[in-house]
């Protein structure tokens, strides 16, 4: 699902929630649509229209559709049709189950549709304990929980993660942390992630630097990128005269 999609169903959440709450988690009026849910069962979520229904209506049978999904394990389905009903509640109690079972991917993927931000912290900082940086990352950027994203950064660079560590302090716009990560890079020889870290950054004069160590070292189009990054014309001149004939491709 992309952004915008995304966007598009939160919205959809929001409004039917509010004219539809006070239908929710009624037994009854799910017993009453069950002689309909075959039918839409066969249909499948995807493709059934519910238009000619009042939204009260709509609301009961796509809440009874979404309890039969999750009697017969389609947990994804289940899930649409909730999203479709503007039912929080039940969104939340589905990213439970995924919790649980440690699916945390789509725990978190369902919270941010039900805009549970309880639950994406909550989740966010038992994937950090347990070591799942990618999914707390997910969580902590999902609620925007910038502290939170800090110490997994932290606790990645320690790691020497370098992927999750620059992505996290590029996402908060932390050029200190992305330097610093670089340098380390740098001195480890890990040239590529120095690289990332540094141009992130924005930093000229390590950006120069660095294309000064890979000079040195042979590693001629990696220096040329670093020079451009820098915006050190005169080395990049440098470098097209004197090696042209290397990186025919650049």
């Amino acid at each position: 699902m992309s952004v915008d999609e995304s966007q598009i169903v939160k919205k959809m959440v929001s409004e039917i929630a509010d004219s539809n709450e006070k239908f929710m988690s009624k037994s009854q009026d799910l017993e009453n649509f069950k002689r309909i849910v075959p039918v839409l069962l066969e249909k499948g979520i995807d493709n059934v229209n519910l238009s000619m229904f009042d939204e009260n209506t709509k609301s009961k049978l796509l809440n009874a559709l979404g309890e039969e999904y999750i009697r017969r394990g389609n947990m994804n389905d289940s899930v649409k049709a909730f999203i479709l009903a503007g039912n929080r509640q039940r969104l939340v109690e589905v990213g439970e189950h995924y919790d649980e079972v440690g699916l945390f991917s789509n725990a978190i993927d369902t919270y941010r549709l039900a805009d549970a931000n309880e639950q994406l912290l909550k989740i966010g900082k038992k994937c950090l304990e347990n070591g799942h940086f990618a999914d707390a990352i997910k969580a902590f950027r999902l609620c925007n929980d910038v502290e939170n994203l800090t110490r997994v950064g932290d606790e990645c660079f320690q790691k020497d993660k370098w992927d999750y560590a620059i992505e996290i302090f590029s996402a908060i716009n932390h050029s200190g942390k992305l330097v610093e990560i670089g340098d380390k890079c740098l001195k480890e020889r890990q040239i590529g992630y120095a690289a990332k870290a540094y141009e992130l950054a924005h930093d000229k004069e390590k950006l120069s630097a660095l294309g000064d160590v890979c000079l040195r070292e042979g590693l001629l189009a990696t220096a040329l990128k670093s020079y451009q990054q820098a915006g050190n014309d005169m080395m990049v001149t440098f470098i097209r005269e004197n090696f042209g004939n290397k990186l025919s491709s650049y």
